[in-house]
């Protein structure tokens, strides 16, 4: 597997924004389809965005209008606007990545933190 690194996360206020990046820890490694994954405490991990290796981009109800997930060659982004207190959660990111032609299945990062105060 290849680890993958997502930064970006911070505090903000409600209807604040934030961009969060998800890349591999190895720059030879290219982004084909990208997920980004929220988990809330307590809560299970749920998909939030994902975004196919042609760049269809699907969103769950609850983020849809106030996120953009998008990706270029070797990163991944989470565009988070319009935030909400209930968007509060660790946010973490899953890829098919590629080199040289050979593809590769990425493994969890430490997830960034996100947090809406109201």
């Amino acid at each position: 597997q290849v680890q993958l690194v997502e930064s970006g996360g911070g505090l903000v206020q409600a209807g604040g924004s934030l961009r969060l990046s998800c890349a591999a820890s190895e720059s030879i490694f290219s982004i084909n389809a990208m997920s980004w994954y929220r988990q809330a405490p307590g809560k299970e991990r749920e998909r939030v965005a994902g975004i196919t290796s042609g760049g269809s981009a699907s969103y769950a109800d609850s983020v849809k209008g106030r996120f953009t997930i998008s990706k270029d060659t070797n990163t991944g982004y989470l565009q988070m606007n319009s935030l909400k207190p209930e968007d509060t959660a660790v946010y973490y990111c899953n890829a098919n990545l590629k080199s040289r032609g050979v593809s590769y299945i990425g493994s969890w990062g430490q997830g960034t933190q996100v947090t809406v105060s109201s």
